[in-house]
């Protein structure tokens, strides 16, 4: 993603406070977020290989298809 304009709101001494950016690249930050709270949540499920997810993939396309 380009970033665009980031601006800084700062404080009497120049302190950075808060931060202003395109509503875009702060949804963009909120999809990521959820992406990452998503993958968190499954850290700990038992994991498949790539072979079992493929087998169980084919055998739905074969369902669908019949």
């Amino acid at each position: 993603m380009a970033r665009q304009k980031i601006s800084f709101v700062v404080d009497e001494k120049g302190r950075k406070q808060a931060v202003v950016l395109p509503i875009k690249e702060c949804q963009q930050l909120l999809d990521d977020l959820a992406d990452l709270a998503l993958m968190a949540e499954g850290k700990d499920e038992p994991t498949k290989s790539l072979e079992a997810v493929k087998q169980r993939l084919e055998g739905h396309r074969r369902d669908i298809y019949r």
